[in-house]
């Protein structure tokens, strides 16, 4: 796992104190235009003199070989050399990206998170894994890199507008259904507004960190981090191609939170009035994402690229109960559209 995790106000001073030990040739900063306006100003007093910026656009429709291509020219352009760090500024793209860039360029050079959204703080900027979309499947490209670090600061949230924050919060609620039903069960009758984050992440956080330790590069146990991706990814990758109708990854996530939690109903795994305490607190959080019964089995079928399918078999994440995730649960196409109808239908 990481070897340096910061979550709170002393975040940003510990990443300049890491930055002043002796064999770092350069920092290079990689920022998205959002990032770049928004959250560098705050990390500057705490690089070192001398960094390089390298900004690509904001969005995922960025998070491609293009963007790769952009990156790599500038750290050749620039003379990195193998003992260059790059400090990666920003959401799940851009830290995804700038993780998959790095672990790439010369057989890889050291690479920080600096995590500027709840997504990326809770779930994206953790764990090693890297990578980029492409040919329209979500992360179809990637590798197992971990981190020298990720520093987390709560006070990046102050940037994000309600529908960003809320995209975070579905990752958290994921952690909570998959391995911590208290945590749920208070968290549904509080309310998903707080003042304070710093809690809500560190315990999502250590959740994280727990299963990841057990099982780095996702061989069992780790697929419980999916639960709700399979349909989600399938239908944010479906309404990509349908320009004007994205969604952003959580708000895709959430979808599947209720379409996988309906499954593992169909599969005798979870208590119908488990499945009513999810839905009612999901759909109070997030507005339903619109789209045609009859799409159904188009989304479904790009869940055909699912990573952890084996031999040509759809694999979801199920819940035995909230708080108990079980993996290599297998599904077929017919029923994943049914659960993208039913949820059309709430």
């Amino acid at each position: 796992m990481e070897s340096n995790l910061n979550i709170g106000p002393g975040a940003l001073p510990a990443l300049a104190d890491y930055l002043r030990r002796p064999g770092l040739s350069r920092v290079f900063v990689l920022a998205d235009a959002n990032t770049s306006a928004l959250c560098l100003p705050r990390l500057a007093p705490h690089l070192p003199t001398g960094y390089f910026v390298i900004e690509v656009p904001a969005g995922e429709e960025y998070k491609s070989l293009s963007s790769c291509d952009l990156i790599w020219s500038c750290l050749t352009e620039q003379q990195a050399d193998r003992h260059a760090l790059l400090v990666n500024l920003g959401g799940g793209v851009v830290t995804d990206l700038g993780g998959f860039t790095a672990a790439t360029y010369k057989r890889g050079i050291d690479f920080m998170q600096v995590p500027t959204t709840l997504l990326a703080q809770v779930d994206a900027s953790m764990g090693g894994k890297t990578g980029i979309d492409f040919r329209g499947f979500k992360n179809q490209l990637g590798v197992f890199q971990q981190p020298t670090g990720v520093y987390i600061d709560p006070v990046f949230l102050q940037t994000l507008d309600p529908q960003q924050l809320k995209a975070g919060y579905a990752e958290v609620l994921k952690q909570w259904l998959i391995a911590d039903a208290a945590a749920f069960d208070k968290n549904r009758r509080l309310g998903w507004l707080t003042d304070d984050w710093t809690e809500i992440i560190g315990e999502s956080v250590a959740i994280k960190r727990r299963i990841v330790a057990e099982d780095p590069f996702e061989a069992g146990p780790r697929k419980l981090l999916n639960f709700g991706h399979t349909v989600g990814h399938a239908l944010e990758s479906y309404l990509f191609t349908q320009p004007g109708r994205e969604v952003l990854h959580g708000e895709a996530v959430a979808v599947g939170l209720i379409c996988e939690s309906w499954l593992s109903v169909q599969h005798g795994l979870l208590e119908a009035s488990e499945l009513d305490k999810i839905e009612t607190f999901v759909l109070s959080v997030f507005e339903k994402v619109s789209f045609v019964s009859l799409e159904a089995e188009v989304i479904a079928e790009f869940a055909t690229q699912d990573k952890k399918n084996a031999g040509g078999v759809i694999n979801c994440i199920f819940l035995q109960g909230i708080g108990y995730g079980v993996y290599n649960q297998a599904v077929t196409l017919t029923e994943l559209a049914e659960s993208l109808r039913y949820y059309h239908r709430l």
